[in-house]
Order: C-alpha cells, then sequence, then structure tokens
C-alpha cells in the first residue's frame, strides 16, 4: 500500500529541514519505502478534512491504507516497527533505542522549543531579555547531560537507531541559537547524522517543497 505523508505547502524554516515532516521522510528514506507527499496550506491544516487525520491540525501525518497517523514519534516508531534498519534485533538494544526515542521528545526537545519561542515570538516582550539566559541554562542543563552520556560514541548505542534519528533531529533545533557548538562531540553527533545519505535526500526534498513553491513552481 502506498505511504502518503503531509507536509507544509510553505515551510516555515524556509526549508532548513527543521519542520517535522523531515524526520518522517528520513525514517521512510532509511528503511529504503517510497512515499508521497500531500502538501497542504495553513488554512488547509485547520480543514475538517484534515482534522479528521490530525486533531490538532498540525503536519505531518502517515497515512498507509487504512492507517492513519500524527505525531512524530509514533509515526517513526510504526515505521521502525514495521521495516528493518532503524531498530536493533536484540530485544534490550530494541528497547534502549526506542528509550532514546522517548527521551528525545519528552526530555531534550522541550526546553529547545521553548528556547525557539523564547528567540522568536517572544523577543519583543519586555521581559524577553531577563528570561532568554534562563531559558538558555535549561537547554545547556539536558546537554551537558546528553553529552556525558555520549563521550566519545558514534552513536547513542552501539548502531544508528530510531534514537539517534530523533535526537538527531530534536538536536539540529539547536542550530541558529549556536549553543550546539559549546559541546564539540554534540555538535559532531549531528553532523554525523546529518552526513547519512537517508538524511541528506530527506533533506533535499524538503528543501525542494520551499523552493518550488517560493518561485511559483
Amino acid at each position: 500500500m502506498p505511504i502518503t505523508i503531509t507536509a507544509f505547502e510553505k515551510s516555515p524554516d524556509r526549508g532548513a529541514g527543521l519542520a517535522r515532516d523531515t524526520r518522517v521522510r528520513w525514517a521512510l528514506e532509511e528503511v529504503g519505502q517510497p512515499y508521497e507527499v500531500r502538501l497542504l496550506s495553513f488554512a488547509e491544516m485547520k480543514k475538517p478534512a484534515h482534522l479528521t487525520l490530525h486533531p490538532f491540525g498540525q503536519i505531518p501525518t502517515y497515512e498507509e491504507g487504512d492507517l492513519v497517523l500524527f505525531e512524530t514519534g509514533a509515526i517513526i516508531f510504526h515505521i521502525a516497527e514495521c521495516h528493518s534498519g532503524l531498530l536493533p534485533e536484540g530485544p534490550d538494544a530494541r528497547a534502549r533505542a526506542i528509550t532514546w526515542m522517548f527521551a528525545a521528545l519528552n526530555t531534550v526537545e522541550p526546553p529547545i522549543l521553548d528556547l525557539s519561542i523564547a528567540r522568536i515570538l517572544e523577543s519583543d516582550k519586555p521581559w524577553a531579555e531577563q528570561r532568554l539566559p534562563l531559558v538558555k541554562d535549561r537547554v545547556r542543563n539536558r546537554l551537558d547531560q546528553l553529552s556525558r552520556h555520549l563521550g566519545d560514541a558514534v552513536w547513542l548505542e552501539s548502531a544508528f537507531s530510531a534514537g539517534d534519528l530523533m535526537m538527531v533531529s530534536v538536536l539540529l533545533r539547536l542550530k541558529p541559537s549556536g549553543l550546539l557548538t559549546e559541546y564539540p562531540n554534540l555538535a559532531d553527533y549531528v553532523a554525523r547524522g546529518e552526513a547519512r545519505p537517508a538524511y541528506k535526500r530527506a533533506f533535499a526534498a524538503q528543501l525542494a517543497v520551499f523552493t518550488d513553491t517560493s518561485t511559483g513552481g
């Protein structure tokens, strides 16, 4: 059955790979599964047709036959469960990889998203200058912990997994802030993720959407 995902018609990140459909594209590229993309405007995301797929009116969604999923963690977990390449075969290693998926989304990403909100949406508030250092410190606390765990390892566990895919995707959001450069091993870790051929294909596909729509193609 063909796989269809949804993505922004005009990505707010200007094709920088930060929109969450990139995570799903990357996972599908890693496991060698073809997929189609249905592009949506912001207005279309709030219409009943899309809300039946994603009750919160966001992207991406994942459709395969009668199955409809939303939330990138759930989508990537499903892809990893159904196709080889993103989860180890051993049950213990598999469980650890899944744990890292949850850690990326539930522990590492929230303060990073808070930083993005503070920098982009709250920068004009009278209290923004006082709040921003506090938000950055919360991000650094998580990065300190993650950096210590990673050490000089290549991946979070013995081989690349869905846990690394999700963690790299989350850490990529820090590039505009410069915080990632304070942790050379994490910066190298992210660079290794970006160097994977599957990531490059996913990034190029997301960038092509923005380029085509921004030039009227």
